[in-house]
């Protein structure tokens, strides 16, 4: 196993996979990310092919390990190949700290507690020897069937791999505080005060690797962040923050990343935490990693970043911003569509107007025009997203009474999602119906090998789910095409989109000559009937649209295109104008969304 990010087993993984003649060649990047939808998976509960989740029932909250693998996961690729997914997002499986304090280190089963950058952590495998070969299994038989694998990567800080002198975490900015290192029991030996006091060769589950991130001065120790200082300088709870503005430990991280590269063929990066790490560093390390993949035959390597806020601070590390005066460093491809998702939610399910997530492009409009990526507009690689690991709940609600009700709710956000610009991300066990919430983030990482039926393709949400992935798939507009909000009028005569919650959400995906309307209901007990705006110089007096998808039975077939008389219309942007303009007459169900074209 390396030791070391210079030793010979990283340098040989680095150079066989290197262009123009490889010895061992890597699996070619996709064209176009969004020509494909990614599925998120926590390995720890998503499935086990040995033996049942530990903690019973299922869906309970829990915070330790489940005993999902990755063998686990490999098992289920042909239900995810059934599905349609496109790539496969797995949370961090490289090695975390295995015990802390003499027990084991069950709070870390979603791996983002990293004590070895270089290795597998054998609780992920079902031989823990061969762990490094099961995740290399896993990535290669999911390229057998067409899915991409992007690995969850940490950045920002180790595992709890040394403990405090006095042993308490609180904030302590004025100076590094003394430390005591872990050994391979998670012991915090009084005599490792030092990283040098600890020696060459401390065994692998000791302390921290690679050997170059076994120093002192990488890492913050501080504690956690104070209280009238920024988030994010200090620990993240128990995990160790890490100095990424030091050049070393840039090095040491990108390098180790490389060998992932290398070692197992993925696809991608999802980076945990970006908005923790030194800016510069975030950026440098997005522009290695594209620089690496491309000498190596990945060609468009696909790296997103977590930026838990609005546009303005994703926009600090996405894409390069042009007032920079070091601005030939280009950053990380994408980052998840947080500000999306800080409305959608409730937009889909009635709870805030329509007019909301208008809002939020029109924010993300004016602060683009300072970001330039790589590769064209930052917009057209945010991943966007309904619930995930982080959150409290899942999108889906079951009502005590009845709780299929909102069911439908489901299926009109995925529509949605599937529609909006950007990459779609749904969350593990979506398609089969789980709705966990509650006080913490446990609620909703169930262990979903344990529900009853589950994994099944036949699934009401599952067919829904692959009927999507078809959609989008034989529908380009909807992968690449400009994106408007559409007016809509329940009189006829007054346009605008909604502003009153429980409204109904329309836009427009045009590519060449060809327009796809989508049109959602978001009310849950009332239906539309009304007209919407489209373009009048794609659709002629009496063409019409054919119902592409719906997600309720028998959808009302929409009216034949027609120019109205003089009509006012509010627009997106506030303003405001009048007719005539081209319309179409819908009629849409409680929560009913059509896509048209």
């Amino acid at each position: 196993m390396p030791r070391s990010v210079r030793g010979p087993e990283v340098r040989a993984a680095i150079d066989a996979v290197r262009e123009p003649d490889p010895v061992r060649p890597l699996t070619p990047s996709p064209a176009d990310w969004r020509d494909g939808w990614i599925y998120f998976a926590m390995v720890d509960r998503f499935d086990n092919p040995h033996a049942p989740p530990r903690h019973l029932p299922f869906d309970a909250p829990f915070g330790g390990f489940q005993g999902g693998t990755i063998d686990g996961v490999r098992r289920r690729l042909d239900y995810l190949q059934s599905l349609g997914v496109g790539a496969l997002w797995i949370t961090p499986v490289l090695r975390n700290v295995a015990r802390v304090d003499g027990a084991p280190n069950e709070g870390t089963y979603h791996g983002y507690g990293i004590q070895n950058f270089l290795a597998v952590d054998p609780r992920y495998a079902s031989d823990p020897r061969h762990a490094d070969a099961e995740l290399r299994r896993l990535v290669d038989d999911a390229h057998a069937r067409g899915i991409y694998v992007i690995l969850d990567i940490v950045l920002n800080h180790t595992g709890d791999v040394f403990a405090y002198d006095g042993g308490s975490t609180a904030a302590h900015a004025d100076a590094p505080r003394r430390i005591h290192w872990r050994d391979a029991h998670g012991v915090a030996r009084p005599e490792w005060t030092t990283a040098d006091a600890i020696g060459s060769l401390p065994p692998l589950d000791a302390a921290v690797f690679p050997d170059e991130l076994r120093h002192d001065a990488m890492f913050r120790r501080q504690g956690a962040p104070a209280a009238d200082g920024p988030e994010t300088i200090g620990d993240f709870g128990s995990l160790k923050q890490l100095v990424t503005s030091d050049p070393a430990v840039a090095d040491a991280l990108i390098r180790a990343h490389q060998y992932v590269i290398a070692r197992w063929d993925v696809d991608g990066f999802r980076v945990d935490t970006l908005k923790y790490l030194d800016r510069e560093f975030a950026r440098t390390f997005g522009n290695a990693m594209r620089e690496f993949a491309l000498g190596a035959g990945k060609k468009n390597f696909f790296t997103f970043g977590e930026v838990y806020d609005d546009e303005a601070q994703i926009a600090r590390f996405v894409g390069r911003n042009t007032r920079d005066a070091n601005a030939e460093i280009v950053g990380v491809d994408a980052a998840l569509d947080f500000p999306l998702f800080f409305k959608l939610p409730a937009v889909l399910k009635g709870m805030l107007p329509p007019s909301e997530i208008a809002g939020v492009y029109q924010r993300r409009k004016a602060v683009e025009r300072e970001v330039v990526s790589s590769h064209g507009e930052a917009t057209r690689f945010f991943v966007t997203f309904l619930d995930n690991h982080d959150q409290h709940e899942r999108f889906r609600f079951e009502a005590a009474d009845d709780p299929h009700r909102y069911d439908d709710q489901v299926t009109l956000a995925l529509a949605c999602q599937f529609a909006l610009p950007g990459i779609p991300c749904v969350y593990y066990g979506t398609e089969q119906g789980l709705a966990g919430r509650g006080a913490s983030d446990q609620n909703v990482r169930e262990a979903l090998w344990g529900k009853p039926g589950a994994f099944d393709p036949a699934h009401p949400l599952a067919r829904a789910l692959r009927a999507l992935s078809d959609l989008r798939r034989r529908t380009p507009a909807l992968r690449y095409g400009r994106f408007y909000f559409r007016p809509v009028s329940g009189d006829g005569v007054h346009f605008g989109v909604s502003p009153f919650r429980a409204g109904v959400l329309a836009f427009s995906r045009i590519l060449g000559d060809r327009e796809v309307l989508v049109v959602a209901n978001t009310s849950a007990s009332d239906g539309f009937v009304g007209e919407v705006i489209v373009d009048a110089s794609l659709n002629a007096p009496g063409s019409t649209f054919a119902v592409l998808h719906a997600n309720r039975a028998d959808p009302a077939a929409p009216g034949a295109v027609r120019v109205t008389g003089a009509i006012e219309v509010r627009e997106v942007d506030g303003s405001s104008g009048t007719g005539p303009a081209a319309v179409v007459r819908v009629a849409l169900r409680p929560m009913e969304v059509q896509v048209l074209g």
